[in-house]
């Protein structure tokens, strides 16, 4: 049996473009860790089984060493798909569902996605391991929690388990206007740089925040903007940036609880900064998880559940 400070499993987060790989203690600390390239396409083509070896290689696992693994490894699309979970869920519910890799020496498991079937259908994957890692050791948690990415998630949580949640398209959305629409020529090649200082992201949640602001309508503005008043690109994509996050948090706070001020805001760098002043602006209280810490927590809590909690410690 492993002790504290050697390792008792490795935990993977697969994405559809990066790769990340932690060496981890049965306390759930960090003891080497490797970052790739090899997302889902890269592996559908080189192979899973022969990305995650040559990984664990590189960081002397032993070949007995269990791994679990979230992310697009468990899509359909994946290595084996990890069905998604009907929530209501709470973590041992969402661990029992994990899927399992049969055609490996060693014990590797793939935590399943969310489902919100009914009339508001949506599913969530590798959010839950995030989420898994935000509640360990918080067992009966209840509140709301605010995940931007490209995909951003809200989820509700009602005594550990999760009870519903939304999905906005913001990061995707921002990426297509700034690289896809009439506004490429409006804000060039400054899209991935704003800052949560800049005035135009300010100037941009005002907007959003406003009662009867409509994103559709005030778009084309921004192109306005640089022909007639030589507004620069630095300041179009702050304030596009304060548009689109603004309207998901305008409308997160009008839908939510009016007992509800306290958010979860699991992010990291630039991007917990703009959404802490979004959030802020729009009336929330936030307490900030770090991204990458909730992923470690969440990997951690999944093999904790899978192969150490029944086990007794030995002196």
């Amino acid at each position: 049996m492993s002790r504290d400070g050697e390792p008792a499993f490795a935990g993977a987060d697969w994405g559809t473009s990066r790769f990340r790989l932690w060496l981890m203690d049965r306390a759930g600390q960090v003891l080497a860790e490797r970052r790739s390239d090899d997302g889902l396409d890269a592996s559908r083509t080189i192979g899973f089984s022969q990305v995650l070896e040559s990984h664990l290689a590189a960081l002397g696992a032993p070949a007995n060493l269990p791994v679990v693994v979230c992310g697009m490894a468990g899509s359909r699309q994946g290595w084996v798909e990890a069905s998604y979970v009907d929530i209501p869920a709470d973590p041992a519910t969402i661990l029992a569902a994990s899927a399992r890799i049969i055609d490996t020496k060693r014990d590797i498991r793939i935590v399943p996605g969310l489902a919100q079937q009914g009339a508001q259908p949506n599913v969530m994957r590798g959010e839950e391991s995030q989420l898994l890692g935000l509640v360990h050791g918080r067992p009966g948690f209840s509140g709301l929690v605010a995940m931007p990415g490209t995909h951003s998630k809200w989820v509700y949580l009602e005594g550990g388990k999760v009870s519903r949640f939304s999905t906005y398209l913001t990061g995707e959305l921002y990426a297509l206007l700034c690289g896809q629409s009439i506004l490429r020529h409006s804000i060039g090649a400054v899209a991935e740089s704003v800052d949560a200082d800049h005035p135009g992201f300010a100037a941009g949640l005002g907007q959003a925040l406003a009662p009867g602001f409509s994103l559709l309508g005030t778009l084309f503005e921004l192109r306005a903007a640089m022909l007639l008043n030589g507004q620069s690109e630095a300041e179009a994509a702050a304030q596009l940036s304060g548009m689109v996050i603004g309207s998901e948090a305008a409308d997160a706070r009008a839908k939510a609880p009016a007992d509800i001020r306290t958010v979860q805001l699991v992010a990291s760098g630039r991007m917990e900064r703009l959404y802490r002043k979004a959030l802020g602006a729009a009336g929330f209280d936030c307490e900030t998880v770090d991204a990458e810490d909730a992923v470690r927590k969440g990997l951690h809590a999944a093999a904790a559940g899978l192969w150490f909690s029944s086990r007794k410690e030995t002196a």
